[in-house]
C-alpha cells in the first residue's frame, strides 16, 4: 500500500534560521505514517513529528500547513497505487470466482506487508471524523465499487450469500486488519517465531484461504 513515491528529491528548504531538511519528501511521509499508526491522530503531536523528523517544530505547519493537512499527505503518499494496482490485478482475472478471490489474497498481502498503513486504517474506522471521510473517498469507496459488481454477479449466481453490503464488507477486511495485530498473535502463539519475522504473504495466504473457504467455497 506504499508503493507510491511522490517526490524524490531531498527536501532541503531553507528554512532561516533552522537547518535544511535533508530527508526525501517520501521518506518524511514514510516516518509521519509511522507516528500516526504508533501514537494515533490525538496522540501525535507537532512536537513528536518534529522529533521523529529531526526538524523544528514549525517544519509541518510551513511545509503542509496543519497537522490535519500532514496526516491527507500521509494517507494520499501511503495509498498512491492501491487502486491502479487493484485495477491491473482485476483486469487480468477470466472469471468473478477468480476476481473475487485475487482481490482478498491481494488484499491480505498489501495489509500484512504495511501493518503501519493498516494499523492507522483500523484506528481511523472506529472514529466518526473527516479523517474517515478522506479514507473511505481515497480508498475504501474506490475499492468497493470496484468489487462490488464481482460481488453482485457472485450473488446472483449463489456462489457467495446473500447478505448486507457492510457485512460482507466486515467478512472481508476485518480478518485482513487483525494481521497488524502481531503482539497478540506473538502471545498466542509462546516459543514461535516473532510475527514481524514471519513470512508475511504466506501468513496472509493462510488467511485468505481460510476467508475464501467460508465465504466462496470451491465449486464442486
Amino acid at each position: 500500500m506504499t508503493d507510491g513515491t511522490p517526490r524524490q528529491t531531498p527536501a532541503t528548504t531553507d528554512r532561516g534560521k533552522y537547518a535544511p531538511v535533508r530527508l526525501h519528501e517520501s521518506e518524511i511521509l514514510r516516518r509521519g505514517l509511522d507516528a500516526f499508526a504508533e501514537l494515533g491522530y490525538a496522540g501525535t503531536t507537532m512536537r513528536e513529528l518534529a522529533r521523529r523528523l529531526d526538524v523544528s517544530h514549525n517544519f509541518i505547519h510551513e511545509r503542509y500547513g496543519s497537522k490535519n493537512d500532514f496526516w491527507r499527505a500521509v494517507v494520499d503518499f501511503a495509498l498512491s497505487d492501491a487502486q491502479p494496482a487493484l485495477d491491473r490485478l482485476l483486469a487480468e482475472c477470466r472469471n468473478d470466482d477468480e476476481r473475487l478471490r485475487s482481490v482478498i489474497v491481494h488484499l491480505y498481502r498489501l495489509a500484512a506487508n504495511d501493518s503501519a498503513m493498516n494499523r492507522l486504517l483500523t484506528d481511523e474506522s472506529t472514529r466518526d471524523s473527516s479523517r474517515l471521510d478522506h479514507l473511505h473517498q481515497r480508498f475504501v469507496k474506490q475499492f468497493w465499487d470496484s468489487v462490488e459488481p464481482v460481488i453482485d454477479s457472485l450473488m446472483a449466481a449463489g456462489r457467495i450469500p446473500r447478505v448486507p453490503t457492510h457485512i460482507l464488507y466486515f467478512a472481508v477486511t476485518g480478518p485482513a486488519l487483525a494481521l497488524a495485530q502481531d503482539p497478540i498473535a506473538d502471545r498466542l502463539a509462546p516459543g514461535d517465531l516473532p510475527m514481524a519475522e514471519h513470512d508475511r504473504d504466506g501468513m496472509a495466504d493462510a488467511l485468505s484461504a481460510l476467508v475464501l473457504h467460508g465465504v466462496l467455497p470451491p465449486l464442486p
